[in-house]
């Protein structure tokens, strides 16, 4: 995403946002469960409303889940810009573990690890992001 903050978005771009985010999510294949988990909504937000969410509702305007915001786009980005010609690369690319993650596939460590895992995958694809957090 570029450098607007939360606050700066509009609300048609943020609900626009949520779509892309409900999309990339159900493309990397996880549950309703992890996708509450990885997006860190609201303790008490139903796995019900995914679906508002799926539909255009924009998510909380809340800095937790904004911030992952940011990551799943980078993480999504950085996949596109490496497998370019391939989606479907990019998918077993999250799903095989590999020398950076030997012990769990990406996706794994993205749904069980959170906000942390988000960043370490992150850090990996996009060495910008990587060499701006150093």
């Amino acid at each position: 995403m570029n450098e607007k903050t939360m606050d700066e978005i509009s609300d048609a771009d943020f609900s626009t946002l949520t779509r892309l985010i409900m999309k990339i999510l159900d493309e990397w294949g996880l549950s309703a469960a992890e996708q509450m988990k990885v997006l860190n909504l609201p303790e008490k937000t139903p796995t019900r409303a995914l679906r508002k969410y799926r539909d255009g509702a924009p998510f909380p305007k809340i800095p937790e889940v904004y911030e992952r915001l940011e990551h799943i786009v980078g993480i999504f980005e950085a996949l596109r810009t490496s497998y370019p010609h391939s989606k479907q690369m990019a998918m077993i690319w999250m799903n095989k573990c590999n020398k950076h993650f030997p012990a769990r596939p990406p996706i794994a460590v993205i749904s069980e690890d959170g906000l942390q895992g988000l960043v370490q995958v992150r850090a990996h694809l996009d060495c910008t992001f990587d060499w701006f957090s150093s």
